[in-house]
């Protein structure tokens, strides 16, 4: 269950379930296979419902003269009528006032993640209170591509219409940008809520305490790296310890609602989340758990076998050193931290709601929220040692014999 071939397997069939957005049909294929992977090996299986967000694009681009260039829609946004918004270009670093104009808002080379993010939220809301009618936000970043934001579950990106341009074709918009060339913005489409569902399953053992794995599976694209290598040591966590931890009793969740920022991680914590007095150990298997590196070099990625060091291996402080032992040479998560120092993600909302005992991994690989986050994202060979360190630091954490 912890092979190479077996876990390559479970994130190829992840991938291919297609777009994971929160209540869609991805999601939905995701959360049945899921379901059923988790009876198999004997859990006990419900799911938790909740509304999630959508949107669907009609109509989403930018013209200036006669070229057209196409954007993403930042979900929730605000939308134009049909015939758009005319307005003259401004880099948002002008000093000036912006009155009526579509602001182009250049954000520093990064790993994209959150529109909560303070050089996203605080750029925004300049060029808003500067009198922009719309905004445009260049996701520069490794891919070249447009990169969607987490964002909140309960109100609109902002109040007037967000859009992402990506870093590759953001050329001739910001040339005319610097000259106050008068464009059109277009984005129209439709939206709403719609079911969407966290899934768990449960070996429940009287009177025995409880160990919890977690894992998002949600996400705004296929999600193969930022979100398969996670989803498979799940399964073949679920698969392996029933059997070898037969004095605990034992609760895994696979959630929805991840990109509005920890939606479905806060519904289950709440609702479904085991006394914390009663809880000995919870994992949490986030973003980027196991993603190859890529070279970058001037408008390319090449791929690398080894993996993406921009995940972080967060623990209860009893562990620390214990994984730094057990992920020696491993990038990234051979230096665990304590996660006095921070965490992110949902790994945020356990160590919230006070459980005490606790590591997770969370990270963003180089092709974090792009489109091109797809199956060549992943190397085997590194799911298998990841799998295999995590099984390790289960079996420090908490010895079956007790």
């Amino acid at each position: 269950m912890f092979s190479r071939d077996r876990l390559f397997a479970d994130v190829k069939t992840f991938s291919e379930a297609g777009n994971k957005r929160s209540g869609g049909a991805g999601d939905r294929r995701t959360a049945d296979w899921i379901a059923e992977r988790l009876a198999r090996s004997g859990f006990s299986v419900e799911r938790q419902r909740f509304d999630a967000p959508w949107f669907e694009s009609s109509a989403c681009e930018l013209t200036i003269g006669e070229a057209a260039i196409g954007l993403l829609a930042q979900p929730i946004p605000a939308t134009t009528s049909a015939e758009g918004i005319v307005g003259r270009l401004c880099l948002a670093e002008s000093p000036d006032r912006l009155d009526g104009a579509i602001a182009v808002v250049r954000l520093p080379y990064r790993r994209w993640s959150s529109l909560l993010d303070g050089l996203v939220s605080h750029a925004v809301a300049d060029v808003l209170e500067r009198g922009a009618e719309a905004v445009i936000l260049v996701t520069t970043g490794p891919t070249g591509e447009a990169l969607l934001l987490n964002a909140p579950a309960d109100r609109p990106a902002a109040p007037r219409p967000v859009a992402l341009l990506a870093p590759k074709l953001a050329g001739p918009v910001i040339e005319a940008a610097r000259f106050g060339r008068v464009a059109r913005l277009v984005l129209t489409g439709r939206g709403g809520t719609r079911p969407a569902e966290n899934v768990l399953g449960r070996v429940v053992r009287p009177e025995r305490p409880w160990l919890v794995v977690s894992t998002p599976r949600s996400g705004w694209t296929d999600c193969a790296g930022e979100r398969g290598p996670g989803v498979a040591i799940w399964l073949a966590l679920a698969e392996w310890m029933p059997k070898i931890f037969a004095r605990h009793s034992l609760l895994f969740v696979a959630n929805s609602g991840h990109e509005y920022e920890n939606l479905g991680a806060s519904h289950l914590v709440h609702a479904f989340g085991p006394p914390q007095a009663e809880t000995e150990f919870w994992l949490h298997l986030g973003a980027n758990v196991a993603t190859r590196d890529w070279q970058e070099i001037p408008g390319r990625l090449l791929p690398l076998p080894s993996a993406d060091p921009n995940r972080f291996l967060m623990t209860s402080p009893d562990l620390v050193e214990h994984a730094r032992a057990i992920f020696k040479g491993q990038p990234g998560i051979e230096m665990a931290y304590p996660s006095s120092e921070g965490t992110a993600g949902e790994l945020s909302e356990i160590v919230k709601s006070g459980y005490l005992r606790h590591a997770g991994i969370f990270g963003a690989h180089r092709h974090h929220h792009a489109a091109t986050d797809t199956l060549a994202t992943i190397a085997p060979d590194l799911l298998a040692i990841t799998a295999l360190g995590l099984r390790a630091l289960l079996l420090r954490a908490v010895p079956p014999t007790r």
